[in-house]
């Protein structure tokens, strides 16, 4: 097994400079560089990461918080990790997943302080977090995906909750659709001030105010059953219901089974577009849903990109920066049909 002095003889450098190319401990010339790199390469030798971080001061690892108990990591929430990994890997770095709650920030700031962790990228990320505020109270670099709060902190990268809600009302409505409900997340979400859910919340009112058209917002638990029941009393309440935008993905399994205990055919009968989603999900459901596909691949990137360029001294972030979703035809949605406007 080749050992860093091989690697130096090779490349006809010292041990030492063999040792800050590795570490970037300190700044050597290109020339060099690239034959220290082509002795690696010839040698096949691999750095051991703790010796690197042990001499760089650095683990070389990133964390992503992410409370797994309370939240599920659901298909639209894994491409958020899933590209956040990827793009550490990129950059030299491991990607590490805390299920840290926000009742959970001293210990989360704890662990960062012992030196697990390099930086955080923090999300599911509520109104005022107290892990955002631990974090910064410590001097630990971080990110978010998401938004504590509309300051504008550079920090951030995010859904633009506003551009989509407004996509939303827009494709309905354009579709003859005047009667639009909102199927949002849980009161519980709402009170922790989960910022998502608190944003599409306002998107839609605002969305629907623009249009002259009254606002139908249900706050739902996360879970199919709890949304055939949100449905069944939407539905017995608002006869001239037409179309429904579901902004809770575990939810549109029980919108799609009560409105077929019911009859009522999608999208003949009835609209559903579900927002902050994915294709994978929309595909689980008969016809598939038409989504607003949430941008977790750019913004899993843009997060741990965010990150490193603190680390390395790249510059400061250059955010916020926020994404609308992407509208995904599906077959869910579709005009009022002539029977349902005759009726309202």
């Amino acid at each position: 097994m080749a050992t860093m002095q091989d690697v130096a003889t090779r490349a006809n450098v010292s041990l030492s400079t063999v040792s800050y190319a590795i570490n970037h401990t300190r700044p050597i010339s290109a020339g060099t560089r690239e034959r220290i790199e082509r002795a690696m390469v010839e040698l096949d030798f691999r750095p051991n990461a703790i010796a690197r971080s042990l001499a760089s001061r650095r683990s070389r690892i990133v964390a992503l918080t992410f409370p797994g108990i309370e939240n599920r990591l659901g298909g639209t929430i894994m491409e958020f990790v899933t590209s956040a990994a990827e793009a550490a890997r990129e950059r030299g770095y491991h990607l590490v997943v805390w299920p840290y709650a926000p009742s959970e920030a001293g210990e989360m700031c704890e662990m960062s302080l012992q030196g697990l962790a390099d930086g955080v990228i923090v999300m599911e990320v509520r109104i005022d977090d107290p892990r955002v505020r631990a974090l910064d109270a410590a001097g630990v670099p971080l990110t978010m995906i998401g938004r504590a709060d509309d300051s504008g902190d550079h920090r951030c990268v995010d859904i633009d909750f506003d551009a989509t809600t407004e996509q939303a009302v827009e494709h309905l409505a354009a579709l003859g659709h005047r009667t639009i409900a909102l199927l949002n997340h849980s009161k519980a979400s709402r009170d922790s001030g989960y910022g998502p859910t608190l944003r599409a919340h306002r998107g839609y009112l605002q969305a629907m105010a623009r249009r002259g058209l009254a606002p139908r917002a249900v706050w739902c638990e996360e879970n199919p059953v709890a949304a055939r029941v949100a449905t069944a009393r939407l539905l017995d309440s608002t006869p001239d219901l037409t179309a429904m935008v579901a902004m809770n993905e575990d939810a549109v399994f029980g919108v799609v089974a009560e409105l077929r205990q019911r009859e009522i055919a999608l999208p003949q009968d009835f609209s559903l577009l579900s927002i902050v989603s994915s294709p994978r999900v929309a595909e689980l459901v008969q016809p598939p849903l038409t989504t607003l596909h949430s941008p977790g691949v750019e913004l899993g990137r843009l997060g741990v990109h965010s990150l490193l360029d603190q680390l390395e001294n790249v510059g400061p972030p250059a955010g916020p920066v926020l994404l609308p979703c992407r509208l995904e035809a599906g077959q869910s949605t579709g005009p009022v049909s002539p029977e349902r406007l005759r009726h309202r």
